[in-house]
């Protein structure tokens, strides 16, 4: 069964267009620093599941395409980096800290879905990222959800 996320990042950072641009179109979502993101994608996330990859931070902030997991989740090698800003000296590879996921662009939208258009769609206001507070950099998306985020495409 297909499950459905929101993934969050900073254009600026790694956006849709960095995606578009790696090997394959795919490539590793790692540097997640809260625990229970990190749950998620150790247990939840899987193959096969599909997401939204969200600009955030970012003038307008919004859903700009799809991608699809194409590997479990697995440990983030940043974590063992002493160069990388994502270092965790408590993680290793026998018993890491932090997961991570790969996942291959689908979709990317002509034109992005802005986050005051989802507020306006009234079958989206339960979407977490509507929450006050909400700062997660993954969440789940119900299929109804998703349904009508592909509506507004």
């Amino acid at each position: 069964m297909t499950r459905y996320w929101l993934f969050k990042s900073e254009p600026e950072t790694f956006g849709i267009d960095h995606l578009a641009k790696c090997k394959g179109q795919t490539e590793p979502w790692n540097g997640v620093r809260n625990y229970q993101v990190r749950n998620m994608l150790r247990d939840d996330i899987k193959t096969g599941d599909l997401g939204f990859f969200y600009h955030s931070n970012c003038n307008p902030p919004g859903i700009a395409g799809i991608v699809r997991v194409v590997k479990d989740g697995y440990g983030d090698d940043a974590a063992w980096d002493v160069n990388s800003p994502y270092y965790d000296p408590k993680s290793t590879p026998q018993n890491p800290r932090w997961y991570m996921v790969d996942v291959k662009l689908v979709e990317r939208f002509k034109q992005l879905i802005p986050l005051s258009a989802i507020k306006q769609n009234r079958a989206l206001e339960s979407m977490l990222i509507l929450r006050t507070g909400n700062r997660l950099s993954i969440t789940p998306v119900s299929e109804k959800e998703w349904k009508a985020v592909l509506r507004m495409v």
